[in-house]
């Protein structure tokens, strides 16, 4: 018998203006523009045929409208959590990367330095990030065992609920792992407290329907892998 895998498709949402003006806007409610709906509606196509139960999102506008699009094959309602919204930037909100080194040089530093637990005034480190949104990922394993779940989210977030998961450094979350605009990972779950990262940053949709999705693995995993998780 094959053991109970819990699959979690995982999207940062579509590109919206701030993303191609560099602007910091973690907690800045921007819309989507028109190039990333089309990016979501490719991922839309690409997923339309994976047994999706349930998809969540972060409450802000771009994630929420990217969840929306990739629900509509599979009719389901989005259903948002606080915890998966992206990392506040405090004052910084709203300026370009070279004008926050301009005003505030000794943040943009510090920050350079060790973006996990400095945050600039007013903001959140990745420290606070990842204690609000990995609660949110393992409860909804948990409540999913078994099924399949899309969660919208992003850049940021997702990086450091990456990092969190493999056991990267967090500290270089920035440095190590990237994010683009409505790109699809893939984590399999054994249990809320074995994960594989099956697929990452894939953005093959952009020009056409997309590679096809991997299926999970069977065959040269680990003990640690096949170990039947106590229930």
């Amino acid at each position: 018998m094959k053991p109970s895998v819990t699959r979690v498709f995982i999207v940062r949402h579509g590109v919206t203006v701030s993303n191609a003006e560099d602007r910091f806007a973690g907690a800045t409610d921007v819309a989507l523009s028109d190039e990333g709906r089309e990016q979501t509606r490719r991922l839309a196509e690409r997923l339309s045929h994976e047994k999706i139960m349930a998809v969540y999102a972060s409450p802000l506008g771009r994630t929420v409208e990217t969840a929306k699009i990739l629900a509509a094959p599979h009719q389901l309602e989005i259903q948002t959590r606080d915890g998966l919204r992206e990392i506040n930037h405090g004052r910084w909100e709203q300026m370009t990367r070279a004008e926050v080194e301009e005003k505030f040089p000794e943040e943009a530093a510090e920050w350079e330095k060790d973006p996990y637990t400095f945050a600039p005034q007013g903001g959140e480190s990745g420290l606070a990030v990842t204690a609000r949104a990995l609660p949110v990922l393992i409860d909804l394993v948990r409540h999913h065992s078994g099924e399949d779940f899309l969660i919208v989210s992003h850049k940021a977030t997702i990086r450091l609920l990456l990092s969190s998961l493999l056991g990267f450094d967090p500290r270089r979350y920035r440095d190590n792992l990237d994010q683009k605009p409505a790109a699809l990972n893939i984590v399999d779950f054994r249990d809320a407290t074995r994960s594989r990262l099956t697929l990452f940053n894939d953005t093959s949709h952009y020009d056409k329907a997309g590679k096809a999705i991997p299926e999970i693995s069977q065959s040269r995993l680990s003990k640690w892998w096949n170990m039947r998780s106590e229930r």
